[in-house]
């Protein structure tokens, strides 16, 4: 399964991809408010950075609602990079863009998935990922492990090369769920991922191993 940073934080980002496990970043202008980076030209100076320096897709977002809107941005991202992903939303004028992406050899990430139907409209347009938000679907009461289980086997049993990237992921037991499930990607902020190095059995385990270590060598 494939790791990549919700965040547009570069030093976290870095920090995840040091450890040599992060396969890409999701990203969008809300994100890089938090961060301080604000106007067209400085979000895709950050975008286009973010690009050399991780070399797996960076899922770049598009503003627009409309077709043709859709396709401006779309462009102007992909021209970033080979490795930018245009992102775009779950709308019918954005499922139109995906196909004409899609025929310009242009890859897409189909967001703000939220039923198996949506999912798999996106993957008939051709899209390279949906991104199903288990998280805020948990929120309402429902299960968002079962959506991805369900886009899984759909896409399995037609052969779509579109990947699973779950998306709003929330802790660490998320992750293993989608990994148990066989989603291609799970995208989480980067706290998120270091959690798995984490188990209070291995803290106590590494301390006993250390002190009898000191006790024989004084």
């Amino acid at each position: 399964m494939k790791f990549f940073a919700d965040t547009a934080n570069l030093n976290q980002i870095l920090e995840v991809h040091a450890l040599g496990i992060l396969d890409g970043v999701t990203t969008n202008p809300s994100l890089m408010a938090k961060e301080g980076i604000k106007g067209e030209e400085a979000i895709l100076a950050h975008y286009a950075l973010l690009a050399k320096e991780i070399p797996g897709d960076i899922s770049a977002e598009v503003i627009a609602t409309d077709y043709e809107g859709i396709m401006k941005e779309g462009r102007r991202l992909a021209k970033i990079s080979d490795n930018i992903v245009v992102k775009v939303p779950m709308i019918k004028d954005g499922i139109k863009a995906i196909s004409s992406f899609t025929a310009e050899g242009i890859r897409t990430n189909c967001t703000l998935i939220f039923s198996p139907g949506q999912a798999l409209i996106a993957a008939k347009a051709g899209a390279s990922y949906v991104s199903p938000f288990i998280g805020r679907i948990d929120d309402i009461a429902g299960d968002g492990m079962n959506l991805i289980s369900q886009l899984v086997n759909i896409f399995t049993n037609y052969g779509f090369g579109t990947e699973v990237l779950a998306a709003s992921v929330r802790h660490p037991l998320h992750i293993v769920q989608c990994a148990e499930l066989g989603a291609d990607v799970v995208t989480c902020p980067p706290s998120v991922i270091l959690q798995l190095l984490q188990h209070p059995l291995t803290d106590i385990g590494l301390e006993k191993f250390l002190a009898d270590h000191k006790k024989l060598n004084g």
